[in-house]
Formats: structure tokens, sequence, C-alpha cells
């Protein structure tokens, strides 16, 4: 007898998702789009090793087989895995074959599971290889070193048996009150979408219908406008225009679904009252209709059971869902009983078949069929850890700088020669945790793993120079008791270091939602100020923090201000009081050893910041690139941001020459396909006596015309050019329709006649413009961005 079509691996995907479907019964239809079970219950370590429980054998019988299993290597303080529970990189292959040979063996139809872990910087299991966070990712301004991380990041997932990297990609911090920051690359589209590219092209590798065996499915996370929720209260409702949700929200998305993105996970919040999950035009009209996306759509976690407070019961909630286009839950208890719904009439059968078919492609597209076991795979960790640690020191920020106190290495005080620096006191509740630099959805990290501050300034040292640490003053709260001894080692020290921010470590005291997010409430003792479920409404640094920086730098001693952070603090004006800040944002494990690089000059700083630095949380927002109304600011405050979206120093100087267009006025015609671009070149110099690596970026601005109010300006493209003492180079930039569009009140994204301000430089607020015009022509007003 011959193999079932679905079974040959010659088959076009869509026939065989066909033929699949046409032998399925309901039952095993609705197994296929739940994800119900949390995957840290389908095993128990014993003595032996690991052993598959009675709870995922009655999960998959349900069923008559698995849609998918999220989290089954996932290990914290939520999930209650420890190293004592956990599956560690060892046991991650075997146990993973086991999950996967049950279902098969045990199923009518033997279709494989997905395994789906979390991948938001490195796989969140035992042993898995921990990344910097997405904001100091989005810090480096480098798309293609985070692309060559992300895909050894991937090969790490496969090589334990996972199959489905769930990845924050597409928030923007447009609030940075909300405690999921750090998850974002940025407060811009552009940016953000540049790194989803690379994301995408890292993990599943080159585009086509097969994802290799060395690359995984990615579901980008979260669709769409959840950095945009009032009060940046995390997963409350968004007050956005359709402009504002095209122009901001969802280029990321965008630029996802062009790259090939297997799929993507519907946002907890709301657009009008219907939240995303339930969003038939989001999901269907723009998504899939509009982008023509024919991936899948996953709900976040228990966001489904949300919605039986307006659909009025399970069964309802989970047909509201898949009309939408959510194809398939998390945790919930509403699509296991999609059946239900079916024999209700309140969902087409039919359209649950469209659900399922989305997963079973991508099933096929992973090859699962015909090799659903891992076997024996080569992971590379020590490579990956290499690109922590370079993606580390590449986001490194100077932020504020006195000409003379960096680096370290050649400390200089007043006009006097550089000598190697004597005695640097490092001091702060930052300054010896690896714990506290590596961000939230990590896993318990084997002891000694990393480089705390303390421990990569003591190595990075010149022989000769003595540090000396003191804590100083705890993460929260207003304990002063510990400032004497910090303000005794300053005193005596040359250079004081002082390690200040915040946390995201989970602690076992931790209490949490049903889905995962901490609850930390006013006046719990737990020293988390960040991640999922953290929200501020004072994003200054904490009074025990304030008063250690306030003693210190009464010493008198110059003081390095690093700020180990998930989100950008509000700073008030350090002029004065401290001779550099830098933000080293969660850097991961081995951020100390990357920081102290740029301390001493052994690496130059490279980051740039991805978001505006607040003077306070009373000014938000501050985002760059808002409606430009002329807004003046408060009485009381401007309305700049401490420090700039794109800002960042480098231990040299840079002079930028005026911008110059290939030609000052086109005709809109001139931008139709086929038709040689624009171009914008700037002369930049390196002017100082030190090496640098500079990030060019250009920015436009609307003038005149446009159906539309404009934005302040908006960033459009960016270079990274490396410059030796005194050299100089020319950057040129493409200037085409997508680099001046805009979406319209018609409601595309388009061209419209216009004058527009072209002006490159360092951040968005120091550039110079050059002026074009684009000059409508008859019958032909709009070119499509």
């Amino acid at each position: 007898m011959s193999e079932p079509l679905f079974r040959d691996p010659g088959t076009p995907v869509a026939d065989r998702v066909r033929d699949l479907l046409s032998r399925m019964t309901l039952t095993e239809k609705v197994g296929q789009v739940n994800q119900r079970m949390y995957g840290w219950h389908a095993y128990e370590r014993t003595a032996s090793g690991h052993r598959l429980t009675d709870a995922f054998r009655a999960e998959v019988a349900a069923g008559d087989g698995m849609g998918a299993l999220y989290g089954l290597q996932r290990a914290d303080p939520w999930s209650g895995v420890t190293r004592e529970t956990g599956i560690g990189a060892e046991d991650g292959a075997r146990v993973s074959d086991a999950v996967q040979r049950y279902v098969v063996e045990n199923t009518r139809l033997g279709i494989p599971v997905l395994l789906v872990e979390e991948m938001p910087h490195g796989i969140q299991a035992l042993d898995g290889t921990v990344l910097p966070v997405n904001l100091a990712v989005g810090a480096t301004w480098n798309p293609e070193l985070y692309e060559e991380a992300a895909a050894v990041a991937a090969a790490q997932l496969r090589a334990r048996g996972g199959h489905v990297a769930l990845v924050s990609a597409l928030d923007l911090v447009r609030d940075p009150r909300w405690g999921r920051a750090e998850e974002c690359f940025g407060e811009d589209p552009y940016l953000a979408a540049r790194f989803t590219e690379a994301l995408v092209r890292g993990v599943q590798g080159p585009a086509g219908e097969r994802i290799g065996q060395d690359r995984a499915a990615v579901v980008l996370k979260h669709f769409a406008g959840q950095g945009a929720t009032v009060g940046g209260r995390n997963s409350a409702a968004t007050e956005l225009g359709a402009r504002e949700l095209h122009e901001i929200h969802l280029v990321a998305a965008l630029a996802g679904v062009r790259a090939g993105a297997a799929g993507l996970m519907a946002a907890y919040n709301e657009f009008d009252g219907v939240p995303c999950a339930a969003n038939r035009q989001l999901l269907t009209g723009v998504l899939r209709e509009q982008w023509g996306f024919d991936g899948l759509v996953m709900a976040d976690g228990l966001a489904i059971d949300r919605l039986v407070r307006m659909a009025g019961d399970p069964v309802a909630a989970g047909a509201l869902a898949l009309r939408a286009g959510t194809d398939l839950s998390l945790w919930d208890a509403c699509y296991p009983r999609l059946a239900e719904a079916v024999g209700r009439g309140l969902v087409d059968e039919s359209t649950l078949d469209t659900a399922v078919g989305r997963v079973l492609a991508l099933k096929f597209r992973l090859g699962l069929f015909e090799h659903p076991y891992t076997g024996d795979r080569e992971a590379d960790p020590a490579r990956l850890e290499g690109l922590s640690e370079r993606i580390a020191r590449e986001s490194v920020t100077l932020l504020d700088h006195d000409g003379v106190t960096l680096p370290l290495a050649g400390h200089r005080v007043g006009r006097r020669a550089r000598t190697p620096v004597g005695t640097v006191a490092v001091i702060g509740p930052n300054a010896d945790s690896v714990p506290q630099q590596i961000g939230d959805y990590t896993a318990p990290q084997p002891p000694g793993t990393g480089s705390g501050m303390l421990a990569g300034v003591r190595a990075a040292a010149p022989d000769g120079t003595r540090v000396t640490y003191a804590r100083g003053c705890g993460l929260i709260g207003g304990d002063l008791s510990g400032l004497p001894d910090a303000v005794a080692l300053a005193s005596d020290a040359d250079v004081a270091v002082l390690v200040l921010g915040g946390s995201s470590a989970r602690e076992s005291g931790t209490r949490f939602d049903a889905n995962g997010a901490a609850v930390v409430a006013a006046g719990n003792p737990v020293e988390m100020t960040c991640g999922e479920g953290v929200d501020l409404a004072d994003i200054g640094l904490p009074e025990g923090q304030s008063a250690l920086l306030d003693a210190v730098a009464a010493t008198g001693t110059p003081v390095v201000v690093v700020l180990v952070q998930g989100r950008p603090h509000a700073l008030g004006d350090l002029t004065g009081r401290a001779a550099a800040v830098l933000s080293a944002w969660y850097p991961g494990p081995w951020g100390g050893r990357a920081l102290a690089d740029v301390l001493f000059g052994a690496a130059e700083p490279r980051g740039r910041l991805p978001v505006s630095v607040p003077r306070s949380a009373a000014q938000l927002p501050v985002f760059y690139n808002g409606k430009d109304h002329g807004y003046r600011g408060y009485v009381d405050q401007p309305a700049t941001p401490r420090h700039p979206f794109g800002h960042g120093l480098s231990y040299t100087t840079v002079e930028y020459g005026a911008p110059r267009l290939s030609l000052p006025s086109v005709a809109v015609d001139r931008f139709e396909a086929g038709a040689p671009p624009l171009s914008c070149t700037v002369r930049v110099v390196n002017t100082g006596g030190r090496p640098v690596s500079e990030t060019v970026q250009l920015y436009v601005r609307r003038v005149l015309g446009g159906s539309s109010w404009p934005r302040v300006r908006e960033l459009r493209g960016f270079a990274r050019v490396e410059l030796a003492p005194g050299a100089g180079t020319e950057v040129t930039f493409p200037v085409d329709a997508r680099t001046l569009a805009s979406y319209t009140c018609a409601g595309e994204w388009a061209l419209e006649p216009g004058e527009f301000a072209i002006g490159t430089g360092p951040s968005s607020q120091r550039t110079r413009e050059a002026r074009l015009t684009v000059t409508a022509v008859a019958g032909r007003e709009v070119v499509p961005g």
C-alpha cells in the first residue's frame, strides 16, 4: 500500500496540508490548534532521569495529538524549575525526543508536535547561552552582528530539540515606564524593522519553503502596539489612530513578514475596545489581506480566556478568536472546546481547517514529518558566548564625558599627561551581581557564569592598579547605612566607578500572575525594578541610589556613572557631579568584561541610544519622532530629553560636512520603479587622536505638503564607518520613495509631493540639512512607498 500523499517530502507543502486535513477528525483538528499545557508539567525528574507524566499523556489523548507544547525546557522562578528539577543541555535532546516519540507513536495520524521555547535573548533554558537584552542589541545599531548571534542561538535551540523560538521584536519603547522596555529594540520603527529583519534571517536562515535543521521557526512578539499602552501599564489599552498604528507600530511587523517570519504573536492590548487576539481587522484585514501573510498567529498566554468577558463563555470566546485569525492558543481553556463552537454554529469548520492548515504547514516546513527526532546535533556555546560579549561591548553608550577622565588606562587630571590610574573604587548595588545584569526571561545560570562589573574592572585594570569595592546601598529603598564605607573608598581613590540602575532578576520570593508576569507591588521587598509586570510611575533612580551618587560626588573624586538598566532611567543634570556617564543596559553575563574594555580603552565606546533619555517622568512622552506642532515644553522644564535618540559619544571628535543631494528638485514620477534613486552624501572626518566607529544617521522631515500632519523627523538610514585619527570618508545614502513616504489619509503608504529636509548627523538632535522639492505630475500625485 502506498504512503499517504502528506508523507511524501517531494510534494508541495500546500498539497500535503490538504491531504492531511482531509484525513483528520474534528477532535484531531482541535488538538492541532491547542497549546494548552505548560511544558514543565510534561515531565518529572527522577533519580534515574526524566520521565513523561500522566498529565502529558492525558493531554495528548484528549486531542488525539498535540499542536504545540510550550516551554518544555523553560526554567525560572515562575515555572518553579530549578537546576535540580529541570532539563540541562545534556538531556535536552533526549527529553524532547521522548516527548515527540510518544506523540508520534500514540496518535492515529502520528502528527509531530511543535516544541516552542522562549528565546528573547538566547534560549530560556538551563545551560542556554544568554545574550544582552534587545534594548542593548538596539544600542549597537549593528543588525549584522545580531543576525549572526540569532543564527547561533537558533542552532542551540534546535540542538536541544526545540522547533519554534518566541522572540520579542515588534514592540517599541514609546513609554519607558513600561516594564517590558528591555524587550524592545528601541523607540523607532525604522531601527526596529532592521533588527527584526536580521532576527528572521538569522533564526530561520535563507528564505524559502523549508527551514533547515540547524535553524528554527520564529514567532515575533507582539502584534501590535503593546509598547504604547496608556500610562506605560502592561497589557492595558492603547489610544492609537490608524496613522500612528501604521507609521510607528506596524513597521517592524511588516518588515518581519516580508523577511519571511513563520509566525506572529497577538498582543494583549486592544484597539478601540477589541483585544488583538480577537481583532479581525488587524489579524486578517491588515496582516493577511493587505500584507499577504500566510504564516500562523499565536495567542499570548491566557489571552483568549480574557475574551470570555466579552463573548460570554469560553466556547464563544474561542470562536471569536478563531474567526478573527488566531490560529494557535496558549494555555487557555477556550480552544480545547472549539468542537463545541463548531457544533453550536459559532464558527465554521472551514475556519478551523484554515487555522489547522497553518499549524501543519509549519510542521512540514520544519521537516518534522521526515525528521521528527533531534538525535545528536552540535551546538557551539563558546561561539555564542563570544557573540554575546561582543554585542555587550558594542552596546555600551557614552552619554556624557568631561574629555579627560576616560579611558582609565590613560587617566588624565587637568592638563597633566595621561598616567595609569592608581586606585579605582567600584561602588554601587549593580557592581557585583551577574543576575542583575542579564534581564528578564532568563534561566538560573550555572555557578561562576559570566563576569560582573567588579570582576571585569579587576581583570582589566593594569598592573599596579588597586581596585576596591563597596555596595553603598540597596537597589531599592532608602537605606543609607552603607554610605560611609562607600564615601571612604571613593575619597581614597583616583576614580570612582559608580554602578547604578535597575534589575529584572526574578527571585524565588517573587509572586507571579498566571501568565508569568511578575507581581511587584509597592512595599514588596523583592529587588525587581523592571521586567514583565514591573511598570514604574517614577523612572528616576531610587532614593538610596540618588543619595549614594550625591555622597560619592561630594568627595571630589572623579565619578564615572555606569547605568545597568532595562529602561532609560530619567536623569537629572549631572554636570559637575559626574565626569562621565555610560549606559550598559542589561549587557548579559559577560557584560562586566565588555564594560571594563570600554572603561580602560581596550575598546572604543560604539553604542548609540535606541531611545530618548527623559529628564523626568513628568515630561513623558519624549520620543524624538512625534508630531511636529512646535511645542516648546513646560514652564518648569524643557520638552527636549536629557539625551536624544541616536546620541552616543566617543573618545575622539568627529566633524560632519553639509549633506549633498544628487538633485535638489525632482518630479514625483522620478521615484517610480526602475528609475535610478536619488542620493544624499555627507563627509565625515575624525578630528581627534583616537580611532572611532561612527554611526552616521539619515533623517527626513516633511516641511511642506502632504495630506496629514508631519513628524518632527524620522530615521531613514544609518551606516557605520571606521575612521583612524585624522581620516575622513564620504557616506552615501539612497533616497527613494520609501525614504520619503508616509501613511496618508487615504490609508496607504505613499510619497506625496512637497518639500523635504534631508538631514545627516550623529544623533536626532544634531543634524545638518539639505532641502529636496518633489513636484507633482498631472495625473500622478503619489507613488506607493
